[in-house]
């Protein structure tokens, strides 16, 4: 009997080793394991995202046809940081042909893939931008392209995000759709509120 129960104790410590083990490391070889850290952990890229958070006063220009001048309003941007620095939520608030305007982009950068990414939402539809993006350091300026739908059909579009300064940056929208030419479709100027 003293020995059935030393051998219980034993079976017992050792599964219990063996499952804090693979709780640690889910059961992943040590390789496997590295590259999901790296994989999963925010770096220089995310830190470029980062200057984006904190409350803008937004300077809108928008184009319907190229060839009148632009509509001008302003509006607001509020940017936050999610998920331990690797997601980055902007809410984007203005008036547009009369009506409020409300957009929402999550922005971010995978490790894996080496791109950068955002997902457009807003008020005015019903669907959604899905954009893969760079960097260009010696400039300071991010490049988008994607696709999204609207009531006219499938559109392309291409953003370039410029950063003057810390406190200044500059968007611009082009757009092109129903086999028309690319055409600018907005510029938006940043400026911090402090």
């Amino acid at each position: 009997m003293k020995y059935l129960l030393v051998l219980f104790l034993f079976l017992s410590f050792s599964t219990l080793s063996l499952l804090n083990a693979q709780d640690e490391n889910m059961g992943m070889d040590p390789e496997m394991m590295k590259a999901w850290q790296e994989y999963m952990t925010p770096g220089a890229m995310h830190d470029l995202l980062a200057k984006s958070v904190g409350e803008w006063k937004t300077e809108i220009k928008s184009w319907m046809d190229p060839n009148i001048p632009p509509t001008v309003t302003e509006g607001k941007s509020v940017c936050e940081s999610m998920l331990g620095g690797r997601y980055f939520h902007s809410k984007e608030t203005a008036n547009f042909m009369g009506m409020p305007f409300e957009g929402s982009a999550i922005t971010g950068y995978d490790n894996a893939a080496k791109k950068f990414f955002s997902y457009w939402v807003d008020n005015m539809s019903t669907g959604g931008m899905v954009l893969e993006g760079s960097y260009d350091e010696a400039t300071k300026t991010f490049t988008y392209a994607g696709s999204g739908m609207s009531f006219t059909g499938e559109y392309k579009v291409r953003e370039i995000i410029q950063y003057i300064n810390d406190d200044e940056s500059m968007f611009t929208m082009y757009m092109e759709e129903g086999g028309k030419p690319e055409m600018k479709m907005m510029e938006i100027k940043y400026t911090r509120i402090k």
